[in-house]
């Protein structure tokens, strides 16, 4: 009986000790400070160890409640909160280790205890490592508080001390032609601003600057209002080019402008390599929060488009980073972690700057795409888009007058058509005469003795005919029917081929999959759906109307096959790659079926629409197209698309050259026959 009394005592006294230990409040234990950071007393070098744990954890406040009364009232909580935060989230702080080396009694009268330990933790400019003490009292509750200085932080810093984080500037990668001519990379410029100090007090002198720069008044006013801004501070409005002499001149009569000499990124060749290039822009706050562990920081830049942006951790300068102390009048004074920059890489292209160059001159007002390779190696030569912007204009500051006409601008200069596929007219027929000649559908010699200017299957079809422009003088054969770019021998050929057949070759020629490109592509399409949904459309898309689409760089790969007896090989971009070139897709044709096509169009440049670009004693193969966009057959409203692809066929050629042009809107302009003249210029 006794036992049971003393059984249920002492379960009364446990139940009555986790009550009152399960009332206690949040503000009691927090206050008692060592609560909240265990159940019990801690030794001084759990202390120090459970600190510096709390420093990872942002849990400043948590660390104040550790600190001994005589520091606490040195240091209030919120400045020792502010302090700590500041310092430790600044440098990046992170990954901390702490060691305790050894523990002893300083004075065993007091009972105080010294911790020494090593500490070591990894920031933005790489690893701090030092060693260290800490003084611990017994307080009134016999626990151990830790006494606190500056020096806890780093043995070098003084109370009115401050940590600085210095950039070590890296200079991002220069782009490279074939020849080693810079396509983008370090240029001159001129940084306008004012000096404060310096002006008068006559508000025009802002109008005139604003207007001068293209910017607003309360833009000046708010850039010389901020807070960093003293009577000697050069403040930055806007870099101009070098070379603005008169807008220069016409600046330097305001009071208080200075121009200073700058390197910026710049772009020598312009509106002509704009697409191909694209441009970089200071890194925005959405960028930097997803990219600060990669190593941005505020003053970044990054590619924004082109192969600014493709290669953007290729050619990306990796700033390098100090952390430093400096005392209470700023003098430097210890060094404590400092990370070297690191040069973004260069980047070598196939590309041809004079070939870019022209191309763009020839088309510059058109809206059109050009893509130019050696066909024997799949080198790109050249990818224009016109019409184009001048990526230079984002580096200096865009003005809202160049915006605005940009984005206003119809003919959409900011689109790039290069990677965009479109509809391809005639120039599919050589696409079609491949499949249809491995299919044994295409006799190449035989007179089919078709004759006529527009033809249909069967009644089925309606009103619906295939029409064509001229008719035969001579055999209705491949060579001229190629020749003359009859529409209706390509539809009856597609139908003959069928549909299930016709869209599995394209798919073996690359449709509706990535092309193997440094530079993203849209890719070439069969239909919207994938597939071919009636008679119509496969005699359409045999001669490249229905809802055939193709990207240009994979049609000139495609026409490039038939002078590598049918091996389609990947277009390459970037210079430094292994050697030969890689086979994107092999025995697309038979070496037979590529020798009967090369025939033909070389037939359509000697004798068809492609004549105008013949030059005596070259041979040149390639074919003519104009694309249709309209919405039915007997739309007049609609537009056409003018294409020319134009190649040489010699295998000892001194300069191998297979160029493709894409003009939009040439409806009254010719058709293809717009196209054909700029492109042979090229040649010639």
């Amino acid at each position: 009986m006794r036992k049971k009394k003393m059984k249920l005592l002492c379960a009364l006294v446990l139940a009555l000790l986790i009550f009152n230990v399960s009332c206690s409040s949040p503000q009691d234990q927090s206050e008692e400070g060592v609560d909240s950071i265990s159940s019990g007393p801690m030794l001084p070098n759990e202390l120090l160890l459970q600190y510096f744990a709390l420093i990872e954890n942002g849990q400043f406040e948590e660390m104040y409640y550790m600190l001994s009364s005589f520091s606490q009232s040195n240091v209030t909580k919120e400045d020792f909160i502010e302090r700590n935060r500041n310092i430790y989230e600044g440098i990046g702080a992170h990954n901390i280790a702490v060691t305790i080396t050894k523990m002893y009694e300083n004075n065993p009268l007091t009972a105080q205890k010294i911790v020494r330990f090593d500490l070591r933790m990894d920031t933005i400019a790489g690893a701090i490592t030092h060693d260290g003490y800490a003084f611990f009292d017994l307080n009134s509750d016999n626990e151990y508080r830790m006494h606190w200085s500056s020096r806890l932080i780093f043995p070098e810093f003084g109370d009115n001390y401050r940590v600085r984080i210095g950039i070590l500037p890296a200079r991002r990668g220069s782009i490279y032609d074939r020849n080693g001519e810079m396509l983008a990379g370090p240029g001159p410029a001129s940084n306008v601003g004012f000096v404060p100090g310096r002006m008068s007090d006559d508000e025009e002198d802002i109008i005139k600057v604003a207007e001068l720069l293209e910017m607003t008044p309360e833009g000046i006013i708010r850039r010389l209002g901020a807070s960093y801004v003293r009577d000697d501070t050069f403040v930055l409005l806007r870099t101009i080019p070098w070379d603005a002499q008169d807008l220069i001149d016409e600046l330097l009569t305001v009071q208080g402008i200075m121009i200073s000499n700058t390197t910026v990124r710049y772009y020598p060749l312009g509106q002509s390599a704009a697409h191909l290039t694209g441009y970089i822009q200071n890194i925005n706050a959405e960028e930097l929060e997803a990219l600060r562990d990669q190593g941005y920081h505020m003053n970044s830049v990054i590619g924004r488009s082109g192969l600014e942006s493709i290669f953007e951790d290729h050619l990306r300068a990796r700033d390098g980073r100090e952390i430093f102390i400096v005392d209470g009048e700023g003098n430097r004074t210890f060094t404590l972690a400092r990370k070297s920059p690191v040069n973004g890489n260069n980047l070598h292209l196939t590309i041809d700057a004079n070939i870019q160059r022209q191309l763009y001159s020839l088309f510059d007002t058109d809206k059109s795409a050009s893509v130019a390779t050696n066909p024997l190696t799949g080198e790109v030569l050249a990818l224009v888009s016109t019409p184009a912007y001048d990526p230079n204009d984002f580096i200096r500051g865009m003005t809202t007058s160049i915006w605005t006409a940009l984005s206003e601008d119809e003919s959409l200069p900011l689109f790039n058509r290069f990677r965009s596929a479109f509809s391809p007219g005639s120039t599919m027929k050589a696409l079609t005469a491949a499949i249809g000649v491995e299919a044994g559908v295409i006799q190449p010699d035989v007179d089919t003795r078709r004759s006529g200017l527009r033809w249909q299957l069967d009644e089925s079809w309606g009103g619906y005919f295939i029409t064509t422009v001229r008719d035969y003088s001579g055999p209705a054969n491949l060579n001229n029917a190629m020749a003359i770019s009859d529409n209706i021998y390509f539809a009856m050929a597609s139908l003959e081929i069928g549909a299930e057949l016709f869209a599995r070759e394209l798919r073996a020629l690359g449709f509706e999959e990535r092309i193997p490109f440094e530079y993203g592509l849209f890719s070439s399409t069969i239909s919207r759906t994938g597939t071919i949904e009636s008679d119509i459309q496969l005699a359409d898309s045999g001669y490249g109307q229905g809802e055939i689409l193709m990207n240009p760089v994979h049609l000139a790969a495609i026409y490039a096959a038939f002078v590598n007896d049918g091996n389609i090989l990947e277009p390459w971009l970037i210079l430094d790659r292994p050697y030969p070139p890689e086979v994107w897709i092999p025995n697309a044709f038979t070496p037979q079926t590529a020798g009967i096509v090369l025939d033909s169009l070389i037939y359509s440049i000697e004798y068809g629409t492609g004549q105008p670009a013949r030059i005596p004693g070259v041979t040149l193969a390639g074919k003519t197209g104009t694309a249709e966009i309209k919405l039915t057959q007997d739309d007049r409203a609609g537009t056409e698309l003018g294409w020319f692809v134009l190649f040489t066929t010699d295998e000892d050629a001194k300069n191998p050259l297979l160029v493709v042009s894409m003009v939009e809107d040439v409806q009254g302009r010719g058709g293809s026959g717009y196209v054909v003249p700029r492109v042979a210029s090229v040649f010639n």
